[in-house]
């Protein structure tokens, strides 16, 4: 994993993929992944609902098939989903066969063309082979919600100081990141409105 913005070269070895939305637009895009779990998601859903802002889920299949009255909810609620692959595996180790396999396999029950790729590494078969079946989002800020080195303090001082127009934010609804997210996600997403940002969700 990069800290909090991807490197150049990244955004070149991927140039198809979202990596930040338009820069002239007070905007960010709100993205969480590797739910959905009933420890996380439902505080997220409720946070996101208070402050009348809408994300995007990159959701695991496997929890989807887990947890199908939460996938409901999150589509109910007005978010967007995409695909985090079947069994949240990272391209580098698995064949394009076996890569494509899980994709696809996760998107019998996500059914969306928006895939973010685990780890943010993929093979360059790989990578070509999404780029022609699904739109590939990356992110632009990785908040480290996930990382038992930072608190939930540090957490909120990454969106300050990396956010920008047209950001795409990356928080996790994972048992990693959720007590660190039930003080950082609210106090993120006030700083930001306070900022004037809109919370928009991919085209």
């Amino acid at each position: 994993m990069f800290i909090e913005q991807p490197a150049i070269y990244l955004r070149w070895l991927y140039p198809k993929a979202y990596w930040r939305m338009d820069r002239h637009e007070k905007a960010v895009y709100l993205t969480f992944d590797d739910g959905p779990i009933p420890e996380a998601t439902p505080f997220i859903l409720d946070t996101l609902r208070q402050f009348d802002a809408k994300a995007t889920f990159f959701m695991v299949g496997d929890n989807v098939r887990k947890h199908p009255e939460l996938f409901e909810r999150i589509k109910a609620e007005g978010h967007q989903t995409g695909n985090h692959t079947h069994n949240h595996i990272q391209g580098l180790n698995h064949t394009i066969k076996e890569y494509s396999y899980n994709v696809e396999k996760a998107n019998a029950y996500i059914k969306s063309h928006y895939v973010r790729p685990p780890h943010g590494w993929m093979r360059m078969s790989q990578y070509a082979w999404l780029s022609r079946k699904y739109k590939v989002v990356m992110w632009d800020l990785v908040t480290r919600d996930y990382s038992k080195w930072m608190t939930a303090e540090d957490v909120v001082n990454n969106v300050k100081h990396y956010t920008r127009n047209g950001s795409i934010i990356t928080f996790h609804d994972s048992l990693k990141s959720i007590d660190k997210l039930r003080t950082a996600l609210p106090e993120s997403l006030q700083w930001l409105r306070d900022e004037g940002y809109e919370f928009k969700i991919f085209p």
